[in-house]
């Protein structure tokens, strides 16, 4: 993703104020199921803060969001000044082992390559406790128009990188990665239609 938090800085603004028209409550709730109270939550390629931040702040968690984009990060810690923000790149964490009770990665895996999805899952279950939840917005034809997809499509005015595979085979790499997939639904939003998927870490009994 080389450029793409240049393009996110450029859009930034942009992005950030048609969140209004993506009510994704329904399923930050159906996600919160899985999570204690008092959770700490990775919000990771968090935007401007919106709606997952926010949502969970609110709720009484701890989050911690990254994002490669200074400026969509300067816009969530004024939108969300209770979380904490950090650059970093959700295919590098940079966090110990077990630190978050849930992962979000909503509206960002789509723009890393498919090739490199199962190192992603790997390395988002190792932040996770044992029994942590992880929340994942993917593509499919619904949104690219094709079954497999690696390219570019346009996004506000900017050609922003796409990948996503089969359905069945994103689950599937979940499930190579050591994740246990709890529910998986393409759900409309806002005029887009994405895959949204819940899996879980494994308890250490299990694993």
């Amino acid at each position: 993703m080389p450029n793409l938090a240049f393009l996110y800085n450029d859009l930034a603004e942009t992005y950030a104020a048609g969140r209004y028209l993506f009510d994704t409550t329904p399923l930050l709730d159906a996600f919160a199921d899985y999570l204690p109270a008092r959770a700490h939550l990775l919000d990771a390629g968090c935007g401007a803060g919106e709606p997952v931040a926010r949502y969970f702040v609110q709720r009484g968690d701890t989050v911690t969001g990254i994002d490669m984009s200074e400026r969509m990060l300067a816009l969530a810690r004024q939108r969300v000044p209770e979380a904490t923000f950090q650059p970093m790149d959700l295919r590098a964490l940079d966090f110990p082992p077990e630190s978050f009770d849930g992962v979000a990665a909503v509206y960002v895996v789509f723009h890393v390559p498919r090739a490199e999805h199962v190192a992603l899952f790997a390395d988002l279950l190792q932040v996770l406790k044992p029994g942590g939840a992880l929340l994942l917005t993917l593509a499919t034809r619904e949104y690219t128009g094709q079954d497999e997809f690696d390219g570019e499509i346009e996004f506000l005015g900017y050609r922003l990188p796409y990948s996503h595979d089969r359905p069945e085979v994103a689950l599937h790499k979940l499930e190579t990665a050591g994740l246990t997939v709890v529910s998986a639904r393409l759900i409309e939003t806002g005029g887009e239609t994405f895959y949204w998927v819940i899996a879980r870490r494994p308890h250490a009994e299990n694993q």
